[in-house]
């Protein structure tokens, strides 16, 4: 005859292989929170970095007006290295359009980086850097 301890041992092993639906919902709700708390520091991360982007290349295109004013006396037929930022990006790729945001006279220019697709939801907005160094917007942070 067998113990009667041995078909309670096998029972309880039985029931003690696997999860519970209740344990994996506590597991899934934990995780949910987790990427709640985390996506928007990475979006947040991912506009920083575009904005520093654009950023150097507004800088990148000042040095070179200022080097063309040094050449020629004018900032006047001035041209811009990169229309876009990042550099070379087209289609959903760009994330500035960089222009003069009017014509360069003589003795002034202003470039600006007009956020383009995703990039737009920046709370920063246009970026502008004069021949004076002035940069807008001022708002911390964003220069």
């Amino acid at each position: 005859m067998k113990n009667k301890n041995e078909g309670r041992a096998f029972c309880a092993r039985k029931q003690a292989s696997g999860f519970t639906l209740i344990e994996l919902m506590i597991v899934v709700a934990i995780i949910g929170i987790l990427a709640s708390i985390a996506y928007p520091s990475y979006t947040q991360y991912v506009l920083r970095a575009n904005r520093a982007e654009a950023k150097a290349v507004l800088t990148e295109t000042a040095q070179f007006m200022e080097r063309y004013f040094t050449t020629n006396g004018t900032y006047k037929d001035g041209a811009l290295l990169s229309n876009v930022s990042p550099k070379g990006a087209s289609g959903g790729a760009i994330k500035y359009n960089i222009s003069f945001s009017v014509v360069p006279t003589a003795t002034v220019f202003t470039l600006q980086a007009a956020p383009s697709g995703a990039q737009a939801n920046d709370s920063c907005g246009t970026l502008t850097l004069s021949n004076t160094g002035v940069q807008t917007p001022a708002t911390t942070g964003c220069w």
